[in-house]
């Protein structure tokens, strides 16, 4: 087993290469980042918004506009770093009962791999576009459904053998090889899934701020704000000059339900 999580770790730093090679994404952010530093006219404190970016975008994922989106996503992302973490330390550590494993690891294993599924499942069932807003069968799939379904697949498996196991049940080897070939199909399938944009996401956030810190704005146009003058008496907003700045919700009054 020591082995097995050993090679998984190598399949996902070494899918994460390989994508973001194939894929540019490297040369793609850092090209933006130079051409961010040369045209920026402002200073900027790169290291406050590392940490701002890692506060807010990566530990609260502040970008999701729904907060179901939000709540389930944060619980798949913790879930998935207690059931990971749990699980490396138990098999590299605590591998045979020479070495009893403390009992805060089991507790966590559970917890994240149920959190997982807590999480998971709502957003597959429930949140996602193409079912909640387009019609779609929550069991039509597409290749983009990789991560999320494998994932699911690996946290519910591993719980079912592990209850198998402490039950004595005699399906529990079957479990177990659903539980390894599911697992080996999330961290083997990163090239082809979605697992690398936890890695890429920060990095683009982070690069978003930047850009707004420094005035470039990734060559947007400056947002109005039509409390200033200079934005309020221009041409283009002479008929929104004497509205309410809150007019309302507007498209975001009704869910989108297009079927």
């Amino acid at each position: 087993m020591q082995t097995y999580v050993i090679i998984m770790i190598i399949l996902v730093v070494g899918g994460t290469l390989f994508d973001t090679i194939h894929k540019g994404s490297a040369t793609y952010f850092f090209n933006n980042w130079r051409k961010s530093r040369e045209k920026g006219t402002g200073d900027v404190n790169t290291v406050s918004l590392a940490i701002q970016t890692v506060a807010s975008e990566v530990l609260t994922s502040s970008e999701f506009c729904s907060q179901k989106r939000r709540i389930a996503h944060l619980l798949g992302m913790y879930g998935f770093v207690a059931y990971a973490l749990a699980t490396f330390m138990m098999v590299m550590f605590y591998p045979t009962p020479a070495t009893p494993t403390p009992a805060i690891w089991p507790l966590l294993w559970w917890i994240g791999g149920l959190a997982v599924c807590v999480g998971g499942y709502w957003f597959w069932l429930f949140i996602r576009v193409d079912v909640s807003a387009e019609g779609h069968s929550p069991f039509r799939v597409v290749r983009a459904d990789l991560f999320i379904l494998s994932l699911l697949a690996s946290c519910t498996l591993g719980l079912i053998w592990a209850y198998m196991q402490a039950a004595g049940n005699s399906w529990t080897n079957i479990a177990l090889g659903g539980y390894l070939l599911a697992t080996t199909v999330l961290f083997g399938s990163v090239p082809w899934s979605k697992f690398s944009h936890m890695f890429f996401k920060p990095a683009a956030a982070l690069e978003k701020r930047v850009s707004k810190a420094n005035g470039t704005r990734n060559n947007l146009p400056e947002p109005v704000d039509r409390t200033n003058p200079a934005d309020r008496d221009r041409h283009s907003m002479e008929l929104l000059k004497d509205a309410p700045l809150d007019m309302g919700l507007g498209i975001k009054r009704e869910a989108p339900r297009h079927y």
